[in-house]
C-alpha cells in the first residue's frame, strides 16, 4: 500500500521537511490512541471500533466489495482498495482479508471498513519488529524527493542521497521504480518518521569480500573484477571490496586511443596483478599480460629485408607508425619515404588508415623497434643517376626553386641538382641567386660531383668558362708591362682592372718613384696607368702591380733584381692587400 504525501489517514499526516525526516503531526488522535489502533482483534474477541479485524468477500460489484466481519451488518471497502499497481483488481468471492474497521455506522447508517489502513498498521508492526530486530526490509524507490528519495517498504520512507551508494550517485532518478533492500537507521512510530540506507548494507558486503580478497591479494595473482570507472589514462576495477587500476598500456599489446574501446563500466573481466602495495592500498592490474606477447614471435616473422603490409596508425613530425599486426607496430621515418622528394610532413605521402606496403629494414627486440622503409619497394633513383650521368657532363634544366644559398635546377624526375651560389660566376659577387633568375628559367650547368650514397647533386654555370683569373694569371705574368684603369683607392693603394671581371692592386709603395702619403695625391678613380706586373696568384685571387718600376723605366737585369726583391712581400703588405681587396668587394655588395 502507498501512503501519499500529506494523506489523511485518521492516524496523523506525514509530512517532508528540509531535514528530510518525516514528521508525524497528530491532529485528532493521541499516542494511547495510535497504539489502540495497531491492536488486533483475532477472532473471537469482541469487535471494537479502531482496530484490525478479519472479514470474508461475499460479494463484488464495480464501485465496492462487500465483507462480512462477523457483524450483524455487512461493511463495504471502496474496490480501489483492491486495485494492483497493474489496475487488476485482487479480490474473489470467499477470500479472507483483513480490513479496519474505523466505524459501524456512519451518518448513512454504513459500516465503514478499510483494507488500506489494515495494511498500513500492519506494515508499520513489521517495520518496527525490524527495526527492533536490526533486520533488512526490502523497498521500491517511488520519486525523488528533496535530499534524496522516497521508497515504498509498505508505508512511505525517506532514502538520503548520501545513503544511495557508496559513492554518490549523480542522477538518482534513474534508480525509481528499482527494488532494492534497506537498513533502517531511523525509526520514530509515533511521528511516522522512517530513515532508510542502502549504503550500510553496501559497506557491509564490501568489508566481507574484501577480507575474501586480501587473502588471494598477491603480486602474479589473477582475479576477477567489475570495471568500476573508466578514464583517459585506464580504468579501475573492483576486485571485491579493492579497486586496482588497470592502466591504458596494460590493456592490450596493441594500440589503442582510448580505455572505452575495450571495456564498459560494469563490464566483469579477469586481470592479473602486476604489483601490490600493501602500505598504501595500491593496487596496478594487467589484462594484456593474460595473452600472449606477439613480440616473441616477431623476431622470426618481422627479419631484416622482409616486405610485408600495413596499416598506418599515427603520425608525427618525424614518421609515420604503421601496425603490422595485433600488439607490433613499426617506424617508417619521414627519410624512409621517398627517394627523392623532400617531405615536410608525413602527412603529404600517407594518412591514418592508410594500407601500405613496406620493407623491414631493422629490428630491436629489446626495445620493441621495428624500422620500416616505403621508398624500398621502387629502385633507388640515385642509382640510375649515378649510371646515366658522369662528373663533367654539361647539362640543361628548368629551375625548380631557388634559395639564399643556390639554385635548385632539376635532373630527372624527383632528383635535383645544386648550383651553389659561389658556383655562378667567377668574378660577379650575387646577393641572392634571385637577382639573376627564377623558376621555370632553363639554364645550362657541368656536373661538378655526384654523390649517390649521399644523395648530392652538384652544378655549376661559372665552370662552363674558363677561370678569367687564371686566364690572366697565364696572360699577365711577373715582368708584364700593361695599362689599366683605376677601379678604387683605399688607404693601401689604389686597384686597376686587367682585364673584365680581375683587379690587381698597386700598393701605395708602388705607386709613384717618390714616397706617397696617400694614393689620392697620385691617381684618382678612372685614370688610366701604366704597370709593371710584380706577382700573380689565380688560387687566391691576387695581382701585385708597380707603377714605380713603370716609372723608373727598369727593365732586363734590373728589372729581374727588382721582381726578385718584391717576390716575397712583406706580411705588413699582403695584410694591406687583402684588407683592401676586402673593402672593394664589400664595396660592390
Amino acid at each position: 500500500m502507498n501512503l501519499s504525501e500529506s494523506k489523511l489517514v485518521g492516524i496523523g499526516v506525514v509530512k517532508w521537511e528540509d531535514d528530510a525526516d518525516a514528521v508525524f503531526d497528530h491532529e485528532d488522535l493521541v499516542s494511547s490512541e495510535f497504539s489502540e489502533m495497531l491492536e488486533e482483534n483475532p477472532g473471537g474477541s469482541a469487535i471494537r471500533e479502531g482496530t484490525i479485524v478479519r472479514g470474508s468477500i461475499i460479494r463484488i460489484t464495480d464501485d465496492v466489495v462487500h465483507i462480512d466481519i462477523g457483524h450483524k451488518a455487512d461493511g463495504e471497502v471502496p474496490i480501489q482498495e483492491f486495485r494492483g499497481l497493474d489496475g487488476e483488481v485482487s479480490a474473489t468471492v470467499g477470500d479472507e482479508v483483513e480490513v479496519y474497521l474505523d466505524c459501524f455506522e456512519d451518518n448513512d447508517g454504513e459500516m465503514v471498513l478499510s483494507r488500506e489502513r489494515a495494511e498500513m498498521l500492519r506494515a508499520w508492526d513489521r517495520i518496527s519488529d525490524a527495526y527492533e530486530n536490526d533486520e533488512i526490509v526490502e523497498g521500491i524507490i517511488m520519486a525523488r524527493v528533496k535530499g534524496g528519495l522516497s521508497v515504498d517498504i509498505g508505508v512511505k520512507a525517506f532514502l538520503p542521497g548520501s545513503q544511495v551508494d557508496l559513492r554518490p550517485v549523480r542522477n538518482l532518478d534513474k534508480l525509481i521504480n528499482s527494488k532494492f533492500s534497506f537498513k533502517i537507521i531511523k525509526f520514530n512510530k509515533k511521528r511516522g518518521n522512517i530513515v532508510l540506507s542502502r549504503r550500510v548494507l553496501l559497506e557491509q558486503d564490501r568489508e566481507k569480500m574484501r577480507t575474501e580478497t586480501l587473502q588471494n591479494l598477491r603480486e602474479g595473482a589473477i582475479l576477477k573484477g567489475i570495471v568500476k570507472n573508466i578514464t583517459d589514462y585506464g580504468a579501475f576495477v573492483d576486485l571485491g571490496g579493492i579497486d586496482g587500476l588497470l592502466h591504458i598500456t596494460d590493456m592490450s599489446w596493441g594500440r589503442i586511443n582510448h580505455p572505452s574501446q575495450l571495456f564498459e563500466v560494469g563490464q566483469e573481466l579477469e586481470v592479473k596483478v602486476l604489483n601490490y602495495d600493501e602500505g598504501r592500498q595500491r593496487v596496478s592490474l594487467g589484462y594484456k599480460q593474460l595473452q600472449e606477447d606477439p613480440w616473441e614471435k616477431a623476431s622470426k616473422t618481422y627479419v631484416e629485408g622482409v616486405k610485408t603490409r600495413g596499416t598506418v596508425v599515427s603520425l608525427t613530425d618525424y614518421g609515420a607508425f604503421v601496425e603490422l599486426a595485433d600488439g607490433i607496430e613499426g617506424l617508417i621515418h619521414i627519410s624512409e619515404m621517398s627517394w627523392s622528394k623532400r617531405i615536410r610532413h608525413p602527412s603529404k605521402v600517407v594518412s591514418i588508415g592508410d594500407e601500405v606496403d613496406i620493407v623491414v629494414l631493422a629490428i630491436d627486440l629489446e626495445n620493441r623497434r621495428i624500422s620500416l622503409g616505403m621508398k624500398q619497394m621502387e629502385p633507388n633513383p640515385w642509382d640510375l643517376v649515378g649510371e646515366k650521368y658522369q662528373v663533367g657532363d654539361i647539362i640543361r634544366g628548368k629551375i625548380r626553386n631557388i634559395t639564399d644559398f643556390g639554385i635548385f635546377v632539376g635532373i630527372e624526375e624527383g632528383i635535383d641538382g645544386l648550383i651553389h651560389i659561389s658556383d655562378i660566376s667567377w668574378t660577379e659577387r650575387i646577393k641572392h641567386p634571385g637577382d639573376l633568375y627564377k623558376k621555370g628559367d632553363e639554364v645550362e650547368a657541368k656536373i661538378l660531383q655526384i654523390n649517390t650514397e649521399g644523395e648530392k647533386f652538384s652544378l655549376g654555370i661559372k665552370q662552363l668558362s674558363e677561370d678569367p683569373w687564371v686566364a690572366a694569371a697565364r696572360d699577365f705574368t711577373p715582368g708584364t708591362r700593361a695599362r689599366g684603369v683605376v677601379t678604387k683607392l683605399t688607404d693601401f693603394g689604389a686597384f686597376v682592372q686587367l682585364v673584365e671581371g680581375v683587379e690587381g692592386m698597386i700598393h701605395v709603395s708602388e705607386l709613384d718613384a717618390q714616397t706617397v702619403d696617400k694614393p689620392g695625391h697620385v691617381v684618382k678613380e678612372g685614370d688610366e696607368v701604366e704597370f709593371v706586373v710584380l706577382s700573380s696568384d689565380s688560387e687566391d685571387r691576387r695581382f701585385s702591380l708597380s707603377r714605380k718600376a713603370h716609372i723608373q723605366g727598369l727593365e732586363g737585369d734590373q728589372l729581374k733584381e727588382y721582381l726578385s726583391s718584391v717576390q716575397e712581400p712583406q706580411t705588413a703588405f699582403a695584410d694591406a692587400f687583402n684588407l683592401a681587396q676586402e673593402a672593394a668587394a664589400s664595396d660592390k655588395k
